[in-house]
């Protein structure tokens, strides 16, 4: 898997001890359908409820659950917001994605 990263994101995730924690979440409708989903992310642990593989970069370090869903090619990650930066993750490169066929 490779990470894609702005010098902004890097710089954003070495302030805050140099490691991003990246997992999928459903996308849940009206109708129940539980098969797009997006991926959250964070330099804070969500929690020791997950299963992270890490992948070790030159940058940071990336712990991805991939849950169900596999590991994309590309994890692009990139901060929105001027006031409060927030980290986005994007599947690669897309803001959501489709669950594979069970």
């Amino acid at each position: 898997m490779k990470i894609v990263a702005t010098d902004d994101v890097v710089e954003h995730v070495r302030a805050r001890g140099g490691q991003v924690f990246v997992w999928p979440v459903d996308m849940v409708y009206g109708f129940g359908f539980e098969r797009v989903f997006t991926l959250e992310a964070s330099t804070d642990s969500p929690g020791a409820e997950r299963e992270f593989v890490t992948f070790r970069g030159e940058a940071f370090v990336v712990h991805y659950d991939p849950g169900d869903r596999g590991t994309p090619e590309e994890i692009h990650l990139r901060l929105t917001g001027r006031r409060r930066p927030a980290l986005r993750a994007y599947w690669d490169g897309h803001s959501f994605s489709q669950r594979p066929n069970a």
